[in-house]
């Protein structure tokens, strides 16, 4: 039976530390970076979100003006308009949400993954919730892709709807919305 000194215990103990923390540095690179990336994504959704709601604001005033004008065609064109800017606001909202559990995902599994280094289960866990953070993100970004692509949809609606550039011919003005 081979006997071992302290000092030998006390050796390898410090290499396995070092190393273990070598490789938790790495572990956390990619984690890290997604991250970053997804708050970066969380900020410009939020801009978008603020922009629609906005917009939104302005159609609802410009239609109470409309009622309360008695101009039902402009009112119904504005009514229109906030239908169709909410669904974009929904599938923002649901980007926005999906793109949180991505962030929070990614946290958890950096935390993770320093346990694992002590408790093998919790390595196998934050590789199990980094999947699930990126199908997240996924989901997320393909709601955002969606949206861009009917973005412009309002625009144009607006553009060719007649009843957003009444002539009013008394006072000589363009009353269109905007």
């Amino acid at each position: 039976m081979a006997t071992v000194t302290a000092s030998a215990i006390r050796s390898r103990y410090s290499q396995i530390t070092m190393n273990d923390i070598g490789r938790l540095f790495q572990a956390f690179v990619a984690p890290a970076i997604f991250f970053s990336a997804t708050a970066l994504f969380i900020l410009s959704i939020n801009v978008r979100l603020m922009g629609i709601v906005s917009r939104i604001r302005q159609y609802a005033h410009a239609r109470h003006e409309a009622i309360r004008n008695n101009r039902s065609a402009e009112a119904e064109a504005c009514t229109t308009q906030i239908e169709s800017m909410e669904k974009r606001a929904e599938m923002i909202r649901r980007t926005f949400l999906l793109s949180l559990v991505a962030l929070v995902g990614t946290l958890l599994s950096c935390l993770l993954l320093g346990f694992g280094l002590y408790w093998r289960p919790a390595a196998l866990a934050a590789a199990a919730v980094f999947v699930a953070a990126m199908v997240a993100l996924l989901c997320g970004v393909l709601y955002y892709i969606r949206e861009v692509t009917v973005a412009l949809s309002s625009v144009r609606q607006e553009a060719i709807d007649e009843r957003f550039a009444s002539l009013d011919a008394s006072e000589g003005r363009n009353q269109s919305l905007f």
